[in-house]
């Protein structure tokens, strides 16, 4: 029997979609019951009171969860989110709801054995309420207590060999997508990548030094399954720098609607399209208008090609991405209330993702970047905020990448040309005195 009336919350369930209201409901009966004769560590009716602040927000309009405080495990300045309820008595099972967030593997690739194991901890230590996964690609065990902490912490740590994620101002936990395990599209092994940069940069991880968060997030190809280019400081998109791969025999059985050469991958099977049209279906809808198809062949101009992979996406068996391949830095994408949202701009437009070297063409971006923006960056200032202020010549100079078209947005606006003193020819001290020899008396 519930504790709580939700009539509020109890609309929610009324839909045609699944909803979380109903999985609390049932989390909450779950520990009620408590059939498998848990030892709980935290209060048995927590997710019962979850449900009853939840239902006091929605009757009053506004949050009633406090500031999250300070809170953490020993030696991390990150990993753990503070949340303490402003109505203690009222909801004792949540009067400290703390949420710990855990490193996600790359890939999101899980053992059915792993994920017992965590959620038979979370069911004694924590509420077992998770959240899989966060917006930054987390694992997250929704709510328990202070004393708890510590102890998830040392299991995980040294029975489970998991780490916590990121949190604060630190480098956020790296998501990617399933890369070269699964996709045929990958131009990276994103997974590698991923594994190595959470390596390379634990410090950066657990101990916040950076003016506010910060994001990686790595694609594998240019068809973005990860959202990386609105949703990372620092965006890997896999592309390549040769020509789309053509197989003239399959593009003429699409052409010729063979049924082994279903469009889009089959993936409207079910639905009567009606017979394939290549110019409407394709060419059309390319941006730069780079393709054509006479004579019974597909020509592409690779030069003026976006590398949109739509082409790509609708014939799968007659076009393939390229082989010389690697991948794309884009930098600054942040939603913020104030200034609105923002997509990544592109800084580095190819990389090779290389192992052999320890991809020291990358992190060597990573650091001048970090460098410039801890010693310019206001406190609570994204990357891309930086960027805004400063402006991108500024972020290519202390990365020492030389400006190039892709750089460029749109035209100058302002028709003024400021120069630095070392690019006037003869230094500026030299101009101001022969201006004041001949023009001023």
């Amino acid at each position: 029997m519930a504790k709580h009336e939700t009539p509020l919350l109890d609309q929610l369930e009324s839909g045609p979609w699944p909803s979380f209201v109903s999985d609390l409901k049932q989390q909450a009966e779950v520990r009620a019951k408590n059939e498998e004769g848990v030892e709980f560590q935290i209060p048995q009716d927590c997710v019962d009171d979850l449900l009853g602040v939840l239902e006091l927000s929605f009757k009053h309009g506004r949050t009633h969860w406090k500031h999250g405080g300070i809170v953490g495990v020993f030696g991390y300045g990150g990993g753990v989110i503070g949340r303490y309820c402003d109505q203690p008595k009222m909801f004792p099972g949540v009067e400290h709801f703390h949420t710990m967030r855990v490193a996600q593997p790359a890939g999101k690739y899980y053992t059915t054995d792993y994920l017992r194991t965590l959620t038979k901890l979370w069911d004694f230590r924590g509420s077992g309420v998770t959240n899989m996964h966060g917006a930054t690609g987390d694992i997250i065990l929704l709510g328990t207590t202070t004393p708890q902490l510590e102890e998830v912490f040392w299991t995980m740590t040294h029975d489970m060999n998991q780490d916590l994620g990121g949190s604060g101002s630190n480098l956020r936990t790296p998501a990617d997508c399933l890369g070269q395990s699964r996709c045929e599209y990958a131009c990276y092994d994103t997974q590698a990548l991923v594994h190595f940069l959470t390596n390379e940069y634990q410090d950066e991880l657990h101990r916040p030094a950076f003016p506010y968060k910060f994001k990686f997030k790595f694609d594998g190809c240019p068809n973005g399954c990860v959202a990386s280019i609105a949703r990372s400081d620092m965006s890997f998109i896999g592309t390549w720098k040769d020509n789309i791969r053509i197989d003239q025999d399959a593009v003429n059985k699409y052409v010729e609607n063979d049924a082994a050469y279903p469009a889009n991958a089959g993936a409207h099977k079910g639905r009567d399209w009606g017979p394939f049209d290549l110019e409407k279906e394709v060419l059309a809808l390319c941006p730069t208008k780079c393709m054509k198809f006479e004579n019974k062949k597909l020509a592409i101009d690779d030069a003026n090609c976006t590398r949109c992979m739509h082409c790509i996406n609708v014939m799968p068996k007659a076009l393939k991405v390229g082989k010389d391949t690697g991948c794309s830095i884009l930098v600054g994408a942040k939603a913020p209330i104030l200034d609105g949202a923002q997509m990544g701009s592109l800084l580095v437009p190819f990389v090779e993702v290389n192992a052999d070297n320890d991809y020291e063409a990358i992190t060597e971006v990573i650091e001048n970047i970090w460098d410039w923006w801890m010693e310019e960056g206001k406190n609570r200032e994204r990357l891309g905020e930086l960027i805004m202020r400063q402006g991108f010549q500024k972020l290519l100079e202390v990365t020492g990448i030389e400006a190039i078209p892709q750089h460029v947005a749109y035209p100058r606006s302002n028709p003024y040309i400021f120069w630095k003193e070392d690019e006037v020819e003869g230094g500026w001290d030299r101009d101001v005195d022969e201006y004041r020899k001949h023009h001023l008396r």
